[in-house]
This record gives structure tokens, C-alpha cells and sequence, in this order.
């Protein structure tokens, strides 16, 4: 089975073989210009990546942090913000608008957020508003809650020694037509 991973997972992946194929050089004992030549790169890129294997094992072979604005929303809030976007929007509307969806937010989590920063969000993950043919069947209950909590915490510290990429698979499946009221336009 297939699986297709985006462009920015595919270029972490690329990144990541090239750090470790250098660092496997430098272990067999290959020269820092051996290896600048081999690998097409520059011999401050191989001090660095043998620099930080040899400081912080595998754990140093992962990006640093960047320096830059720090996040206001934490992931609690972007999975509100997936949530109230994917479920059914209140009678009498069809879909909802990213005011509405921030305004739900902020009454659910008490954390104010902007239409424009809802509109960020799911344009980083691709939701588009317009496009929601159908609703996520999700209980609105604390287990939910946990488990949703505990897959971002899995992505944002994983376990020892490992690491967790997300892959994005595009179901081509068509609408669920039943799971959508049918609501005459007014005129």
C-alpha cells in the first residue's frame, strides 16, 4: 500500500538520511573533505552534524529549535479548532465561517482567538471550509479529549531514541450525503 507523504515530511526525511549518512562516514573513519565531496556539501555542514552526534547521540541529529516569535495557541487549541470545524454547525447554518468558529472556541476554551488565526490553521492543514462534506463522528466526552491530547503529546516528545513523522493519506472516497441535512436555499 502506497502511502503519500507531503513535500515538507519528504525534505525532513531527506535531511534526516543525509545527517545520518554523514555521521556513519565520520564513524568508518572517512575525512571531513572525503566526506564534503562524497555528500556535496560544505565541510562546516559535516563539523556541525559530527559536532552534535558526538555531544548528543541520535537525539542531535534532530533540528534545533528556532529562534522567533514563541506560539500563543498550544495544541489543545488547534484541536478544538479542527474539532469545531469538522462537526456539525449550529441550526439553522449549512457550514461555518472562521468568526464562528472563533467565537466557539472562545467560548469552549476560554481562549480568545481570532477569525484569522482559525483561517491559518486550517489552511495549514489543508481544511477548507467550503469542502467539509461530512462531520467526524467523535463523542464529546473526556476520553476524546485524553486521546486527542495524548496523540499531540506523542508528536510533540516522542519517546526516547525514536521519532514520529506524520503521514497524510488523501482518501478519494466520495461524499457522505446522508450525513448532511438538505436545506433549500433562500432566496
Amino acid at each position: 500500500m502506497a502511502v503519500a507523504i507531503g513535500s515538507k515530511v519528504r525534505e525532513q526525511l531527506v535531511r534526516a538520511v543525509l545527517r545520518a549518512r554523514i555521521v556513519l562516514a565520520a564513524a568508518n573513519g572517512v575525512a571531513n573533505g572525503a566526506i564534503t565531496r562524497q555528500f556535496e556539501v560544505s565541510g562546516n555542514t559535516v563539523r556541525k552534524w559530527r559536532g552534535r552526534f558526538a555531544a548528543l547521540g541520535l537525539n542531535g541529529l534532530r533540528d534545533a529549535e528556532r529562534s522567533g516569535r514563541p506560539k500563543i495557541y498550544g495544541p489543545e487549541v488547534r484541536v478544538a479548532i479542527v474539532a469545531t470545524a469538522t462537526s456539525r454547525p449550529p441550526h439553522p447554518e449549512v457550514t461555518w465561517s472562521c468568526r464562528a468558529i472563533a467565537q466557539h472556541v472562545a467560548d469552549a476554551c476560554s481562549v480568545s482567538v481570532s477569525a484569522s488565526q482559525v483561517g491559518r490553521v486550517l489552511a495549514g492543514l489543508d481544511l477548507k471550509l467550503h469542502k467539509v462534506w461530512g462531520w467526524l463522528t467523535r463523542r464529546d466526552t473526556p476520553e476524546f479529549w485524553q486521546g486527542a491530547s495524548g496523540v499531540c503529546a506523542l508528536y510533540l516528545d516522542p519517546p526516547e531514541g525514536q521519532w514520529c513523522s506524520p503521514l497524510t493519506r488523501r482518501l478519494r472516497s466520495p461524499p457522505v450525503h446522508a450525513a448532511i441535512p438538505v436545506v433549500p436555499h433562500a432566496r
